[in-house]
């Protein structure tokens, strides 16, 4: 049923509380039209793609916004954090909400490891695929994950059982007001505002435990994307890889050649790791000539 209780919605998005694969997902859809499917990543909510979900409406298309499975106002469920299954989360929502025809897929963070997973299972329901911000595991994740090669510390660390739940209980807003800025390459543009926002939703060990589980699945994850690719698996639908100038880069696009050589590659300038808010008009740019380009979906040798 619609709950119109989030003031912060834009304009003619209305939320939703539905379940699916044995929980309860959080979901904002506005528009009309073809149905663009946005994936939040981590630590954040549906409010990730607050700057484009209304331009994107705009253009003519069904928006779609979930709360990952664990995350926002979806339900803090006990397990099911792969992003296999938690593609499955977004096929049956899909079909919960009626939505006919191959989505255009946008994953971002996390979202975008659960849209490649997304793209690898159901190829015929996606019509084209962009990724922001990201290394796929099993296609660069893992040396990202290693601090002793210049990879990122926090990976193991949220990786671990319990002890995150321990140090950050209490100090969520402290460590969000660290972390957004750390990532960033735009000062000031998460606001005191916005790491209250996002601090409300993650607070307290059940919420954090929920959140610190997408991060505990990755090596399975990175197996899984292994075993498809020397199975012979490739995605044949049109993909975007894009990254921050001051973050990936167009490493996001090299780690996917392997399983898509036609990956196009764009690199947002001036942003860090957050281009939905630090420069939402660029990515919406090239958003909307990806989106908007009469691909025909999926290709022919799209292999699940």
């Amino acid at each position: 049923m619609p709950d119109n209780a989030n003031s912060d919605l834009p304009k003619e998005f209305t939320s939703h509380r539905i379940t699916v694969n044995g929980t309860d997902l959080h979901t904002v859809v506005g528009g009309a039209g073809e149905p663009v499917l946005l994936l939040h990543g981590w630590p954040q909510t549906w409010r990730a793609w607050r700057h484009l979900m209304r331009p994107l409406a705009d253009q003519g298309y069904t928006v779609i916004v979930p709360d990952l499975r664990g995350t926002g106002h979806s339900a803090h469920a006990d397990g099911g954090y792969s992003k296999d299954n938690q593609a499955e989360d977004m096929r049956q929502l899909l079909t919960a909400l009626d939505v006919a025809g191959p989505v255009r897929l946008v994953g971002h963070d996390i979202g975008g490891m659960v849209a490649f997973s997304f793209a690898r299972l159901f190829p015929d329901q996606v019509r084209s695929l962009a990724l922001i911000e990201l290394a796929v595991p099993g296609f660069g994740l893992e040396r990202a994950m290693d601090p002793a090669g210049g990879g990122s510390f926090h990976f193991g660390l949220f990786m671990t059982p319990e002890v995150p739940e321990l140090l950050f209980e209490g100090s969520e807003r402290a460590f969000f007001q660290w972390w957004f800025p750390r990532l960033s390459a735009t000062p000031g543009v998460f606001t005191p505002e916005e790491i209250d926002a996002v601090t409300a939703t993650y607070r307290g060990r059940q919420a954090l435990r929920a959140g610190f589980a997408h991060y505990r699945t990755l090596l399975e994850d990175g197996r899984t994307n292994r075993a498809w690719a020397d199975a012979g698996g490739h995605l044949g639908m049109p993909l975007l890889a894009v990254g921050g100038e001051h973050n990936v880069g167009t490493r996001l696009a090299d780690g996917l050649r392997p399983v898509a050589p036609h990956v196009r590659t764009a690199v947002i300038e001036g942003s860090g790791h957050f281009p939905p808010e630090e420069r939402p008009q660029a990515l919406l740019e090239e958003l909307t000539e990806f989106l908007g380009e009469p691909h025909a979906a999926p290709f022919a040798d799209a292999a699940p």
